[in-house]
């Protein structure tokens, strides 16, 4: 698959993402497809998830193709058990993708060029 999107990140304080979602629910607001997709509570929880570690391991995957976690564990020297935990939570996130394959072998791969976040100041 080739990379060409940016995700857009956004940081919001529960109470925020709730009355976003509540506003959403009612009507009384319409996300707009620049919206971010993906919202973090704090720019501490977004940046220990997006370690330079980790940014460093979705360039790799991004680079390399990789056809499994045991493939990636090779090239960044990291053990498999901890790349597959890293893996799931940025999968949940959206970051990266994983697809199963045949003997349960797992392919990692980063569906964006680019991750984008937008912090309000207000």
């Amino acid at each position: 698959m080739t990379t060409t999107k940016t995700m857009k990140v956004g940081i919001a304080s529960f109470e925020d993402f709730r009355a976003r979602t509540m506003a959403i629910a009612r009507g009384d607001l319409h996300p707009k497809a620049s919206d971010p997709k993906v919202w973090f509570q704090s720019t501490e929880s977004f940046a220990r998830v997006l370690s330079a570690k980790n940014r460093d391991l979705l360039a790799t995957i991004n680079r390399t193709h990789p056809g499994s976690i045991e493939e990636l564990a090779e090239r960044t020297g990291r053990a498999p058990s901890n790349l597959s935990r890293t893996l799931r939570t940025m999968e949940r996130y959206g970051f990266v993708k994983l697809h199963r394959g045949e003997r349960g072998r797992i392919r990692p791969e980063v569906p964006w060029r680019a991750i984008s976040l937008e912090l309000a100041l207000s």
